[in-house]
């Protein structure tokens, strides 16, 4: 590789930090406009807690549920790593409920961001029972 190449893949990695950035502080103050917006039509989004891909109107849906059950939401990001047109995320979720109960979810996440610069893959890795306390009913 001649030197002239070497920071290219630096300027995909800040552009997909940005990305990152935008997409966490997004769902933190519960701007569910700013998440569409930023994810391709044809994203497909998987997580442990289901078998199967979820197109995005539906990937939507959940975090619109998931913005409108709780009151404050907060990401403690405990690492970071990029690849081309993506990133590895390891989390800790916080969030309390409107109900009062809170969690503090452990999560990965995989995220490969399209060459038009919208998220179009999620892949996401936490335990479902952890979300016990948001729904619980006497919160």
């Amino acid at each position: 590789m001649t030197d002239s190449l070497q920071p290219e893949p630096q300027l995909r990695s800040t552009a997909v930090a940005e990305v990152a950035d935008r997409l966490f502080a997004a769902i933190e103050d519960g701007d569910a406009a700013t998440v569409e917006a930023m994810w391709g039509d044809d994203v497909l989004v998987w997580k442990s807690a289901e078998p199967e891909e979820q197109a995005k109107k539906r990937a939507l849906r959940v975090i619109a549920w998931f913005m409108d059950i709780t009151t404050s939401r907060r990401y403690e990001i405990l690492d970071r790593q990029f690849f081309d047109r993506g990133f590895v995320q390891q989390h800790v979720l916080h969030a309390t409920g409107k109900r009062g109960g809170s969690i503090s979810m452990r999560v990965c996440i995989v995220i490969k961001v399209g060459t038009n610069g919208l998220i179009d893959k999620i892949d996401e890795y936490f335990d479902p029972a952890e979300l016990e306390p948001l729904l619980r009913a006497g919160n």
